[in-house]
């Protein structure tokens, strides 16, 4: 079982930067893969980034390439998302989530342990 814990979410203009981390435990984090998700009102839950194991190798989404960046520091066992140039269309509930697969899915349904969310407003 493991245990994920958003924060650093809130409220900020066009243009901002805030950074999410997301502490973990139960388990060796190094152990899984690690990921971002976001769920804007009226829409489905979408990939944002992921970061393997060692954190050697990240995958984001197109629309945040360039503005987020996805680390983890598994000494911490914590992971971290740094979003900068925010936009208005940026603005959702944030998710950390975990699994043990291989790498690669951006598919919700291949994760397996989710957080309980973090809001991002970004306001224009």
């Amino acid at each position: 079982q493991v245990q994920l814990v958003e924060s650093g979410g809130g409220l900020v203009q066009t243009g901002g930067s805030l950074r999410l981390s997301c502490a973990a435990s139960g388990r060796i984090f190094s152990t899984y893969i690690m990921a971002w998700f976001r769920q804007a009102p009226g829409k489905e839950r979408e990939f944002v980034a992921a970061i393997s194991r060692s954190g050697g190798t990240t995958s984001s989404a197109e629309s945040v390439k360039g503005r987020f960046t996805i680390s983890r520091d598994n000494a911490k066992n914590t992971m971290y998302l740094q979003m900068n140039s925010l936009k208005p269309d940026d603005t959702a509930v944030y998710y950390c989530t975990a699994r043990f697969g291989g790498w690669g899915t951006t598919r919700v349904d291949e994760y397996v342990y989710w957080g309980q969310g973090t809001q991002v407003t970004v306001s224009s």
